[in-house]
């Protein structure tokens, strides 16, 4: 990993209602000044619900701790709403991770499908002991309408 570029983050977590956010309209361009005077290749602010995070790459580890190092960022990261709850320095990229590659998808336990329920007992009708209706008449015919004869049927 020698002479490779490294990802740093300095993520801050909001203490009452968007604090961290408000933190980054205040400090986001000294910090990015600082960062570029200093080496950085790459930066970027990532803003989520629960804060901001600062995402920084340096060639070297030296200009990192050059720039961790500076007055600038020092009183950024004094400036924190929260310093010992809601302030997180790290090597990597944003969210915690801090794989220096790519994480692999692996494979959904089951194929991602719902379980299923297991099956009930089906329902068995025995008809061989049930006899075919009889031959089909026709009830009305048997009723004399409301006007006698004059109402042929069927």
């Amino acid at each position: 990993m020698a002479g490779m570029a490294e990802w740093w983050s300095i993520e801050v977590f909001h203490s009452e209602l968007q604090a961290a956010t408000r933190w980054k309209d205040s400090y986001s361009s000294s910090l990015i000044e600082s960062a570029i005077s200093h080496g950085a290749v790459e930066w970027a602010w990532i803003e989520h619900s629960y804060g901001v995070v600062f995402e920084v790459c340096f060639p070297d580890d030296a200009q990192w701790e050059a720039f961790r190092q500076l007055p600038a960022t020092a009183a950024a990261l004094d400036a924190v709403p929260d310093r010992i709850n809601g302030l997180l320095v790290y090597r990597g990229r944003g969210g915690g991770s801090g794989a220096r590659k790519p994480r692999r998808p692996r494979p959904t336990a089951g194929a991602g499908a719902m379980e299923l329920p297991e099956p009930e007992n089906e329902r068995v009708l025995d008809l061989t002991g049930v006899a075919a209706p009889g031959p089909f008449r026709d009830s009305a015919a048997a009723v004399p309408g409301p006007f006698g004869d004059l109402c042929p049927t069927m």
